[in-house]
């Protein structure tokens, strides 16, 4: 299935690759969303971000569920595990924390923002998205998952990273 370019690349190469490619993706989704943000506007822009996001949040982590060979119910752990084998997590520091319950997740400088700051373009208000993205990655790792944003433009409460999200186990209903 791999083509023979690649099985000739060293490890060093391949880890190159993975970062490229991951920029590229991320280089993509902001070129198709700023076509759509220049001809209909921002609403309708991030009506299909939401869209696009809803589905293919659901997919990555599906596949690195399976990829790390998770349990049904891996919980934070397995979360936590997930979270740095996305793509955009290969784009953007970020770190983790997990302590008393919860799980902080922060991308700690964000390219996208950065990229529509150096072209003078205003920010993008990715709160709704990132919610949906979010959520729908930890639900797809585990169903129990809650998701919380601490901080994302355009309610930034910590400045110290580009956003901020936080994961809980639900506590299911009592019966």
């Amino acid at each position: 299935m791999i083509n023979e370019t690649l099985q000739s690349l060293t490890r060093e190469q391949l880890l190159t690759l993975l970062e490229m490619d991951a920029k590229n993706w991320l280089a993509i989704d902001g070129v198709w969303f700023q076509s759509v943000e220049r001809k209909f506007g921002m609403d309708e822009a991030m009506f299909h971000d939401a869209e696009a996001w809803r589905r293919f949040t659901v997919v990555e982590a599906r596949r690195i569920k399976a990829f790390l060979q998770l349990p049904e119910h891996p919980g934070l752990e397995g979360l936590a595990r997930a979270l740095p084998l996305r793509l955009d997590d290969r784009c953007n520091p970020t770190d983790l924390t997990l302590r008393d319950g919860k799980l902080l997740y922060r991308n700690v400088r964000c390219r996208v923002q950065e990229a529509r700051a150096r072209k003078g373009m205003p920010y993008h208000p990715c709160k709704p998205v990132g919610e949906i993205e979010y959520a729908g990655f930890a639900r797809a790792i585990d169903d129990r998952i809650a998701c919380r944003c601490v901080s994302c433009y355009p309610d930034v409460t910590d400045d110290s990273c580009a956003c901020a999200w936080e994961f809980s186990l639900e506590t299911p209903p009592s019966r």
